[in-house]
């Protein structure tokens, strides 16, 4: 099994990493390339074996899995570039969200899935969103889904979900990550306590927090309500919250959702135009 990378960019490197760090994949079975270099460079003297491809033709010649990671901006360049040397016997996965099944089985004739991945995945750890196309066979979806297993929990969801459900896992540790450091900052300058102590605190908190909500069998609600007292610290600062905090959300999501859209509408223009 060869596995080829277009784009060693943020989420594809740590792709490319959370593999060999699970052990999903060695170094040499593993060929990449990217529009600068020096990125794949990089990685084959981190990991001997991988292999730098000197083009995205290349990548698909030699590979039998390729992952796309590539903007949604570069999508069709890439894809003109490529399709001519694509097999019926490759398997394709996108992680560019805004970039449809449809436009991707439109003009190549492998077998096409998309996932999209966490930051979470460096850690082996957290979500893949697994959407699947229809030349997918039923063992093809299995064996993605449990190379996957290796670096996440793989979850298949609808395309038309593909945007909240990337906000809840991909975007999310951000979303968490700029929650916890408000906190922190809040910390700090109310109480004076240290920052690298309030962090300490605070991180392993979410730690312990994430494996409450996953292994602890807790709910969110359930969390809240086994720690909140009636009358006591916690429910005070959660009344706070609530109040502070009513409607943030839903303007995240209509935020991230209009985003997307646009995105989709750049995305379909690329991929309608007449060849």
């Amino acid at each position: 099994m060869k596995v080829g990378f277009i784009g060693t960019g943020s989420m594809g490197s740590i792709l490319i990493e959370a593999f060999i760090h699970s052990g999903a994949f060695n170094p040499e079975q593993i060929i990449a390339g990217n529009r600068t270099i020096n990125k794949v460079e990089r990685l084959a003297e981190t990991y001997p074996g991988l292999k730098v491809a000197r083009s995205n033709r290349e990548v698909v010649t030699e590979s039998d899995l390729v992952f796309l990671c590539v903007k949604p901006s570069e999508f069709k360049t890439v894809i003109d570039e490529i399709k001519k040397d694509v097999l019926s016997s490759q398997m394709f996965v996108s992680i560019t969200s805004p970039v449809l099944l449809r436009h991707l089985e439109g003009l190549l004739p492998a077998k096409i899935s998309k996932i999209i991945p966490s930051i979470t995945n460096y850690v082996l750890s957290g979500a893949t969103l697994c959407i699947h196309g229809n030349r997918m066979q039923p063992e093809d979806k299995e064996w993605i889904e449990n190379v996957l297993t290796h670096i996440s929990t793989p979850i298949r969801v609808s395309e038309h979900y593909t945007r909240i459900s990337s906000d809840l896992s991909s975007c999310g540790p951000a979303f968490l990550a700029y929650f916890i450091q408000s906190f922190i900052e809040a910390a700090v300058v109310e109480t004076g306590i240290s920052i690298e102590e309030a962090t300490l605190l605070a991180s392993e908190m979410t730690l312990g927090t994430g494996r409450l909500l996953t292994t602890g069998g807790f709910s969110p609600a359930q969390l809240q309500k086994r720690v909140s007292v009636p009358g006591g610290i916690t429910a005070e600062g959660l009344r706070i919250m609530e109040n502070e905090l009513a409607g943030m959300f839903q303007h995240v999501i209509h935020a991230t959702h209009a985003k997307f859209e646009a995105d989709l509408e750049k995305a379909e223009h690329q991929f309608t135009l007449k060849q």
